[in-house]
């Protein structure tokens, strides 16, 4: 197997899109060699714990209502191009997700990072629920098939808060600016939200390599 690690937050919309392509494409090469690993990269390392109003949010890193609508109508467009549902405004606030990492960390130890990371996309993009709040992590973690009470016991300690953090300060040292980002093999790197055809490309030349 080859390692695909994805460095990703769940509330990028070019994170969430760009899952949804890297998908398309192994579905159609079912035979891929990738070892899939989902890593943290913080959009807002410094949220509060609580989050933000959303509205407030958008305005203070955009500056006005109509840049917000610039910068969020090829989200739109891609998202629908990818068949992928969105509701932008069922989201009323922005949440801190440093949790959310730590329970995709979690969930990566039990074989059950893919299904985590597509539950927090769908609940944050698709629904309007906050990602940032423990009991909304707790019943998404058991809608994966983690262990609920395990997981909100683990979100009321500082476990792992301090590794996460690490692990998020390491990649922005080595150089990731933006997400989502794909280093493959540890070390061929792509950026953004790649088409499902270059995905398949790489495939069949990893394939044809083998």
């Amino acid at each position: 197997m080859i390692t695909l690690d994805v460095f990703s937050d769940p509330i990028c919309p070019w994170c969430y899109i760009g899952k949804a392509k890297l998908d398309a494409a192994l579905e159609s090469r079912p035979d891929h060699p990738f070892a899939i690993r989902w890593h943290p990269f913080m959009l807002n390392p410094d949220m509060p714990p609580g989050g933000m109003d959303r509205r407030a949010y958008l305005e203070l890193k955009f500056g006005s209502q109509q840049h917000v609508v610039q910068t969020y109508l090829p989200v739109q467009q891609a998202a629908q191009d990818a068949g992928l549902p969105l509701d932008l405004s069922r989201i009323t606030r922005t949440p801190a997700t440093l949790d959310a990492h730590r329970l995709i960390h979690w969930a990566g130890l039990e074989g059950r990072q893919a299904a985590v990371v597509s539950a927090l996309f769908r609940a944050y993009f698709a629904e309007g629920r906050d990602i940032g709040d423990a009991d909304t992590l707790t019943d998404l973690a058991r809608q994966a098939g983690m262990d609920g009470a395990v997981v909100a016991t683990l979100l009321a300690s500082d476990n792992d808060l301090a590794e996460v953090r690490a692990r998020d300060a390491e990649i922005r040292e080595r150089g990731l600016r933006g997400v989502p980002g794909f280093i493959i093999d540890s070390q061929y790197v792509l950026t953004g939200a790649q088409e499902p055809d270059v995905w398949q490309r790489l495939i069949d030349e990893l394939a044809a390599r083998q």
